[in-house]
């Protein structure tokens, strides 16, 4: 599986993420700009000692990655989508892509993959989840449909 960040600009919530992907084996793919330096503090703390096992990539663009993934599934999680996270079934290798803190995934990006545009319930007037939690939703609920977590220690 396949977290993608799409400039995100929280160091400890990529720090967060990036430890989630060490438990789990995902891979980390994080598109620039970034809103911080990869030697940040706060992005080392929060990943704790885990860095050695995380696979992570860097692009200076979302289209980059599409172009090294185009043959995979791609599910663009937003609060603007109709369908839940919980009524897909992932493929193996999905990219799980996820926007920015403060705006979420381009509109431009949205519209052109709306297919695969899905979103976590919320009550009415709540904006948004952190993303690293919005991260490890998804990211385990696809896991769990790989033949029980794909592997992991269960």
């Amino acid at each position: 599986m396949h977290i993608v960040l799409v400039e995100p600009e929280i160091p400890g919530n990529t720090g967060n993420i990036a430890r989630l992907c060490a438990a789990t084996g995902c891979n980390l793919h994080l598109v620039r700009p970034l809103g911080f330096s990869v030697d940040d503090k706060y992005l080392k703390r929060a990943g704790l000692d885990y860095w050695h096992l995380v696979n992570i990539c860097y692009y200076d663009s979302v289209e980059d990655v599409f172009k090294k993934f185009k043959n995979n599934a791609k599910y663009l999680l937003t609060t603007k989508a109709r369908k839940s996270y919980a009524d897909v079934l992932y493929e193996p290798d999905a990219l799980l892509i996820f926007g920015k803190e403060t705006a979420g995934l381009p509109q431009e990006l949205r519209l052109r993959y709306e297919d695969g545009c899905i979103r976590i319930p919320m009550i009415a007037g709540a904006r948004s989840l952190n993303l690293s939690n919005a991260v490890a939703i998804v990211a385990y609920e696809a896991l769990r449909q790989q033949n029980n977590f794909g592997g992991l220690d269960v």
